[in-house]
């Protein structure tokens, strides 16, 4: 159950040059030396390397004012506030410990379960963070979950539900948020504009999906506005 346990509510760390982990605290997406077996991934996503994380460009243009309200619409937490189940997480990260060989194991038993509580009681506090964050910080220039919300009734289920997973798909085209969000500075359509018009572009990585969906339903709110999506090489 450990992949049911996310922290989707982290701010993404600054943007790199390479398709890196762009969120440490899920751990085994990319392994980085040993970890402790209770806090691994299951082993699929475990096999999952730098080079499954795609980067893309988005390219927004048209009328300047227009450009200038979307940009502002478009901020948000970056924090897709989906509901964890406390309880499983601590039972999971619990049975992942006292499992281990007695040989290779260095708690007891109630050690195991302190563990456990201890992993549950840091989890519950980052996700109180977080709920403060959701509709207050405007850290990201881009957030899906702004522009195109997921339904509470979906949050509810948990970030690896399979019917919350079948939402995003059809929905966003990714089955994660997006990572490393920013805003590029040299942004450009590669034609000339017209006169009082503007341009807009972001960047951002994806677990190897792209946000056709997502974006598709973006443009059909902003009908004024031009939207170009490219899968490219990391900057």
């Amino acid at each position: 159950m450990t992949a049911s346990w996310q922290f989707p509510w982290d701010t993404p760390p600054a943007p790199v040059a390479t398709p890196a982990d762009p969120d440490p605290t899920e751990a085994s997406r990319k392994p980085r030396g040993r970890r402790p077996a209770a806090v691994t991934r299951v082993a699929a996503l475990a096999r999952r390397t730098a080079q499954d994380w795609r980067y893309h460009h988005l390219t927004i243009s048209g009328p300047a004012a227009l450009v200038a309200a979307f940009a502002v619409a478009a901020r948000g937490s970056g924090i897709t506030p989906w509901q964890l189940d406390y309880a499983r997480i601590e039972e999971d990260i619990f049975l992942r410990a006292v499992s281990q060989p007695a040989s290779r194991r260095n708690l007891t038993v109630e050690g195991c379960r302190i563990l456990a509580r201890q992993f549950r009681d840091k989890v519950e506090a980052r996700q109180a963070r977080a709920a403060a964050l959701v509709g207050q910080s405007q850290a990201c220039p881009f957030d899906l979950h702004v522009l195109l919300a997921v339904p509470d009734a979906v949050l509810q289920l948990g970030p690896t539900d399979p019917a919350a997973l079948s939402w995003l798909r059809t929905h966003w085209g990714v089955t994660d948020r997006l990572r490393q969000v920013v805003e590029r500075e040299t942004a450009t359509t590669g034609r000339r504009l017209p006169k009082s018009h503007a341009v807009l572009g972001y960047g951002f990585f994806t677990a190897g999906e792209t946000p056709n969906p997502a974006i598709t339903q973006i443009a059909t709110r902003w009908p004024g506005l031009r939207f170009v999506l490219q899968p490219r090489p990391a900057d």
